[in-house]
C-alpha cells in the first residue's frame, strides 16, 4: 500500500471513529438523566451515624438534611456529603457519604454509601479507605467552622491519595458550609435559618494609643514559647530526634516571642505604623482589604529562609473559617521598628497585606500558626509542629448589629452562589506536590531535549544507551513506584464519560502528576505519536524492557515471531480497548473492573502486594517479556491502543528511511526491538514505540548497508585522489642541510 493509500485509510479510520463517538455521545445525551431525590437513606441504618439510634425524621431543606433520633430523642442530623459540596472522586463520579452530625457540630458517624473510584473497587482494601475516612469522627467541626481550629486531616492511604483526600474534604466542607447555616437548631432541618448579627469595622475610632494598652485589651496577641515547651511537643508527637534545638542550650531559653496585631484597624495601625505610614498602607488597600502586623523575637525565626527561594512564607499561615492562607513576598513589607514609644526592640516585624482572593473578616475570629521545623534523622522532611495564635477583635473597634431580613429564595440562592467557598482542593494538592510537579517537568523537558536533538545522540550510541537505560530507571523507580505516576486506560474511559454526563476540571487536576504527563502526552502524540508515552514515560513498559535487557545480557533466548502471527497479534490490543470502550458507555464501573486487563495497577501502584491472582497475571507477562520484547505492548495492552489512534494524526517525520530501507535492506526490520517496521520497510507509528535503535542504524556507516556502501566509497576516493584533488592544501615537505631541518611549501 503507497503512502497516500495509507494515509487516506488512516484519515478515513479517524472519521469514523469520532462519527461512532459523536453517535454514542447523542444517544446516551438524549437518554433521560432526569435526577432523583437521593435514596440513601434507604441504605443505611440510622445506627452506623449515632450509636443506639433507630430511626430518621423526613429528610427536610434544601439541600435535604434529615433528623435522627434514638427513641424520642433527636440525637442529631444525617445528610449526604455530595449534596453539599464538590465530591467528585478521580472517576468522574460523585462520591456518596452519608454523615451524622449532633447540634453542637461534632462529627459522630461516616457511612461510605456509593463510589466509583477504581483504585478502591479492585486494589486497596476499601476498609483501609474507611478507616483513613474514621479519623474524622469526634471532630468538633463548629470550631472549624467558627474558625477557631485548623480543618482536620485524613490519614493518607499509599496509592489512594486523592481518593481519601476527596472524601476527606467533601465530609469537612460540607459540615462547615450546614454548620454555618445555622440549620442545625431545633428548626435546622426544616430550613430556617436565625439572622445573624452583623460586625462592621468603625472607622471613626482612630485615637492612638500605646503599646502596653494594646496588649493589655487584646488588641495585640502574643505567643511565648521555651525551648523546653516546644521540645516536648515534638517528643508528644513522636518526634524525639527532632525535640533538641541546635540554636540552645537550655529548656528555659526563649524559643519565640510573636506578636499579630490587624493594623488595618485605624487605631491599631496608627498606634504601630505612625502616622505616615498608615496612610501610605490605607493608600495601598482596596475597599474592604485587611493587613496584619507580625513580629517575632527569639532564638527562632516566623519568616525562615523559604520565602528567599521560593516567594513563600513556609512557617506562618493565616487561618479563618477553614481556610488557609500562606503569604508570599510580593504582600510582605519589612518594619525596621514600632512607632509606640513603649514598644519593644523585635528581631523581625513584617507587615503583610492580605490579598483580595482570600475571603478575610477582620471582625470575625481567626488564628496565625506558627509552624515550628526541626530537622528528624533519618526522615527526609522536616518535622513540623504547629502552634496558635489565637485573634478576635476587640469589640471596642467595631459596631454590631441585626442583619436585615433575607430578600426572596430565588435571590438569596443566587448571593449565596457569590460567596467564595475555601481554597479548591486540586489547589491543596498541586501546592503539596510542587516539588514532584517539578522533578516531573524537568524529566519532560529533558525527554522533549532527547527527542529534538536525536540525530546528534543516536550518533554516539555508547552515550544514547545510557541515556536510553537511565531515562528508564527513572521512569520505572520514580515515576512508577515512587510517584505513581502510571498512566491507564481508566484515564480514557473517564474522560470521555465526564465529556457526555458532567464535565469538570477539578477531578483531573486532582491528580498533579497525571494531569502533567497526560497534557505531555497529548502534545506528543500531535510530534510522535504514541511513542513519547509508550517507549519513555510508561513504568511498566519500561520495567519489561530494562527485564529484557537483562535477559538478553544473560543469553535467555529470545523468540522472534513470524511476521504473518506478528501482524495478527496486534490487533487483540485494539479489540481490548474498544471492549473497555463500549463497556463504560454501558457502566464505567465495570470497565473499570475489566480494565484490569492492564497490570499496570499490581505491578507499579501496588507493588506486587495484592491479591495471588493479579500477580500471578503481572508476574506471567514480565515472563513473557523475557523471551518476547515487550510482550503486553505488542499485543495486549489497551491504553497504547487508545493511544495510537490519535497518534496517526502526528504533524511530522521524524525517523529517517533510505530507499533501500526494506528493498532490499531489511536489517532495521530484523533488528526492530518490538518488531513495528514492516518488511516493506515503512515504519508503523501506530506500533512503534520510538526507541531510536533504527536511527542508530541509520548513522552507522558499518551496520547499516546503505552507509556501509558510503563509508567504502569515501574510503575508496580517499585512497585514489591526491590532496590537491580533493581541494585540501598540499602538506609541507621537510628537507635538511647537514643535519638540519629546512621546511619548504
Amino acid at each position: 500500500m503507497t503512502s497516500q493509500k495509507l494515509r487516506a485509510a488512516t484519515w478515513r479510520t479517524t472519521v469514523l471513529w469520532l462519527a461512532a463517538i459523536a453517535l454514542a455521545t447523542a444517544l446516551i445525551s438524549s437518554a433521560s438523566f432526569a435526577g432523583q431525590l437521593p435514596t440513601y437513606l434507604e441504605k443505611i441504618h440510622p445506627g452506623d451515624l449515632f450509636e443506639g439510634a433507630d430511626r430518621f425524621g423526613e429528610p427536610m431543606g434544601e439541600p435535604p438534611i434529615a433528623s435522627v433520633y434514638r427513641g424520642q430523642d433527636m440525637v442529631g442530623y444525617a445528610y449526604l456529603s455530595s449534596d453539599f459540596t464538590n465530591s467528585t472522586g478521580y472517576s468522574g463520579k460523585p462520591i456518596h457519604i452519608a454523615v451524622g452530625i449532633d447540634p453542637s457540630g461534632v462529627v459522630r458517624g461516616i457511612k461510605l454509601i456509593d463510589h466509583h473510584e477504581p483504585i478502591v473497587l479492585i486494589g486497596i482494601p476499601q476498609a483501609k479507605v474507611v478507616a483513613a475516612l474514621n479519623s474524622i469522627i469526634g471532630k468538633d467541626l463548629g470550631r472549624v467552622a467558627s474558625g477557631e481550629e485548623r480543618p482536620p486531616q485524613v490519614e493518607i492511604v499509599s496509592g489512594a491519595t486523592v481518593t481519601v483526600l476527596v472524601m476527606g474534604d467533601s465530609v469537612i466542607r460540607s459540615a462547615v458550609k450546614l454548620i454555618r447555616s445555622n440549620r442545625l437548631g431545633p428548626e435546622g432541618a426544616a430550613g430556617v435559618k436565625t439572622l445573624p448579627d452583623v460586625k462592621s469595622l468603625d472607622l471613626s475610632k482612630t485615637d492612638v494609643s500605646d503599646w502596653q494598652t494594646l496588649l493589655g485589651d487584646g488588641s495585640v496577641r502574643r505567643l511565648r514559647l521555651s525551648v523546653g515547651e516546644v521540645s516536648k511537643a515534638f517528643q508528644d508527637a513522636g518526634h524525639p530526634d527532632a525535640a533538641s534545638h541546635p540554636e540552645t542550650t537550655s529548656p528555659d531559653d526563649r524559643f519565640i516571642d510573636l506578636y499579630v496585631a490587624p493594623v488595618s484597624v485605624p487605631s491599631i495601625g496608627k498606634t504601630l505604623l505612625g502616622d505616615v505610614a498608615y496612610q501610605r498602607l490605607q493608600a495601598r488597600l482596596q475597599p474592604g482589604q485587611s493587613a496584619i502586623l507580625v513580629a517575632g523575637d527569639g532564638a527562632y525565626s516566623f519568616k525562615g529562609s523559604g520565602y528567599v527561594r521560593g516567594g513563600i512564607f513556609d512557617r506562618i499561615e493565616l487561618l479563618q473559617d477553614g481556610q488557609g492562607l500562606r503569604f508570599r513576598d510580593r504582600y510582605h513589607t519589612r518594619i525596621a521598628a514600632l512607632a509606640a514609644s513603649d514598644a519593644p526592640s523585635l528581631r523581625e516585624i513584617a507587615l503583610f497585606v492580605i490579598p483580595p482572593e482570600f475571603a478575610f473578616d477582620v471582625t470575625e475570629p481567626w488564628e496565625l500558626q506558627l509552624l515550628a521545623q526541626r530537622s528528624s534523622t533519618g526522615a527526609r522532611d522536616k518535622a513540623v509542629i504547629p502552634f496558635n495564635v489565637g485573634y478576635a477583635l476587640p469589640p471596642l473597634y467595631y459596631n454590631v448589629s441585626k442583619a436585615a431580613s433575607p430578600p426572596p429564595a430565588v435571590e438569596t440562592q443566587s448571593e449565596a452562589e457569590k460567596v467564595p467557598d475555601e481554597q479548591p482542593l486540586w489547589m491543596s494538592i498541586w501546592n503539596i506536590n510542587r516539588v514532584n510537579i517539578g522533578i516531573t517537568a524537568g524529566a519532560l523537558l529533558v525527554l522533549t531535549a532527547i527527542f529534538f536533538f536525536q540525530d546528534w545522540l543516536v550518533k554516539r550510541p555508547a552515550l544514547f544507551a545510557w541515556v536510553r537505560n537511565g531515562y528508564l530507571v527513572f521512569t520505572l523507580v520514580w515515576l512508577g513506584w515512587y510517584a505513581n505516576a502510571q498512566l491507564s486506560v481508566v484515564n480514557v474511559l473517564t474522560f470521555t464519560n465526564s465529556l457526555i454526563t458532567t464535565f469538570s476540571w477539578e477531578f483531573f487536576l486532582a491528580a498533579p502528576l497525571i494531569f502533567v504527563l497526560w497534557a505531555a502526552v497529548a502534545a506528543g502524540l500531535l510530534f510522535w505519536g504514541r511513542g513519547p508515552f509508550c517507549g519513555w514515560l510508561c513504568p511498566f513498559g519500561a520495567l519489561q524492557e530494562l527485564l529484557s535487557n537483562i535477559a538478553k545480557r544473560l543469553k535467555v533466548p529470545q523468540v522472534k515471531l513470524p511476521w504473518g502471527l506478528h501482524e495478527r497479534l496486534w490487533p487483540i490490543k485494539y479489540i481490548i480497548f474498544l471492549g473497555l470502550f463500549g463497556l463504560s458507555f454501558y457502566s464505567i464501573t465495570y470497565a473499570e473492573m475489566a480494565a484490569e486487563v492492564e497490570p499496570f495497577k499490581t505491578a507499579i501502584i501496588l507493588k506486587f502486594v495484592r491479591d495471588w491472582p493479579f500477580v500471578v497475571f503481572a508476574v506471567a507477562l514480565l515472563i513473557a517479556s523475557l523471551f518476547i520484547e515487550r510482550f503486553y505492548c505488542r499485543y495486549l495492552c489497551p491504553l497504547g491502543a487508545a493511544l495510537a489512534i490519535p497518534g496517526r494524526i502526528r504533524m511530522f517525520e521524524w525517523l529517517k528511511r533510505y530507499p533501500e530501507c526494506g528493498s532490499p535492506c531489511q536489517r532495521c526490520a530484523k533488528e526492530c526491538p518490538v518488531q513495528s517496521i514492516h518488511p516493506e520497510g515503512q515504519i508503523n507509528v501506530n506500533e512503534c514505540i520510538y526507541c531510536m535503535h533504527c536511527q542508530e542504524l541509520y548513522h552507522d556507516d558499518h551496520r547499516c548497508p546503505h552507509m556501509i556502501q558510503v563509508r567504502l566509497k569515501r574510503e575508496k576516493f580517499m585512497a585514489l585522489s591526491t590532496p590537491e584533488s580533493r581541494g585540501e592544501k598540499p602538506p609541507k615537505t621537510v628537507v635538511t642541510h647537514n643535519g638540519k631541518p629546512i621546511e619548504r611549501a
